[in-house]
């Protein structure tokens, strides 16, 4: 490996550590309202803590992953195939640890989406199947949560036991994330759409205008599927582009040249801040009104009117 393959590039060491103070700053912001949250009262405060401390901790991992210098996980800037124990690279600790850290954000990062659609699910079966047993939002929440964390911890394991190299880790990572951005997608687009149906209903019922619990709603679609759809597809293509260049040529170092693997990195981690910050946004002026006008139920201008939700789901509709 020569120098000129692993040196850091000028535009790289900018570009990361604007990407890092980026996250660190919104970081800052989500501690601070997290910390207003939970001085809150009413049964909505678990919920938005959860958003506030999933956003907290995404951009708490980012920033660390972006403003510790490159050269303290390994010697490469661009990623390099290394198996675990190698004694002629002792830096595959360090790049198995930018790995591990690197998989960690985007966990916390799909686990807020993962926490909106399970309360939506919960919500809609309400209405829906009235009747139906429904589970502990928080439950299914934890538990799918976990089974992604298991599936990470497979892939170190592989690693670990020298299964494949952290090629290997990249691959199983970008085919896990492009499958579960694509559920995300699909997930999305059919609770919106009943969600929405509900919320008219409800208005219609109440005599009352739940138009803007509509438009969040439809933000959070048309924001959300944009992210994932564009996550699925990068991480799709990137998933391809190894499998073509190991099948041909054994490896998959050609591929990660400077130039694509800058593109990947501002792509995939710009968009994150995006939709980061639009759940900052999307939080606050839920609960700007909530504060300006009293805390008042969807479809409901009396706590005595039927059909409206409870506040606990409030925030889910956001």
């Amino acid at each position: 490996m020569s120098s000129e393959e692993i040196r850091e590039t000028s535009f790289e060491t900018i570009s990361d550590t604007i990407l890092g103070l980026t996250f660190l700053g919104i970081a800052l912001v989500s501690a601070k309202r997290m910390s207003w949250s939970t001085k809150q009262g009413g049964s909505e405060t678990t919920v938005v803590t959860a958003f506030y401390s999933l956003i907290l901790l995404t951009s708490s991992l980012r920033s660390i992953w972006f403003l510790v210098p490159n050269s303290v996980w390994e010697p490469s800037y661009t990623p390099t195939a290394v198996m675990a124990f190698d004694e002629n690279y002792p830096a595959w600790i360090g790049s198995f640890l930018s790995e591990i850290l690197l998989s960690a954000g985007s966990l916390a990062l799909f686990s807020i989406f993962i926490l909106i659609l399970v309360y939506w699910a919960d919500i809609l079966k309400k209405y829906f199947y009235p009747g139906a047993r429904r589970s502990r939002p928080m439950m299914t929440f934890a538990t799918l949560v976990v089974a992604l964390v298991l599936l990470e911890i497979l892939n170190a394991a592989l690693f670990v036991f020298g299964i494949y190299s952290t090629e290997g880790m990249i691959l199983f990572n970008a085919l896990l994330l492009s499958t579960v951005s694509l559920v995300c997608v699909v997930e999305i687009t059919i609770f919106s759409h009943r969600f929405r149906t509900v919320l008219k209903t409800l208005g219609a019922i109440n005599q009352v205008s739940t138009e803007s619990q509509v438009k969040r709603i439809v933000w959070i679609t048309v924001t959300g599927n944009l992210f994932f759809f564009t996550r699925a597809f990068l991480e799709a293509i990137f998933a391809f582009l190894l499998l073509s260049y190991w099948h041909q040529y054994g490896s998959v170092s050609m591929i990660f040249s400077h130039q694509l693997w800058d593109i990947y990195i501002i792509l995939k981690h710009w968009s994150e801040v995006a939709i980061l910050c639009l759940m900052l946004y999307i939080l606050q002026s839920r609960f700007t009104a909530v504060a300006r006008e009293g805390y008042e139920a969807v479809g409901e201008s009396k706590p005595s009117k039927q059909g409206a939700l409870s506040e606990e789901q409030q925030p889910l509709v956001v």
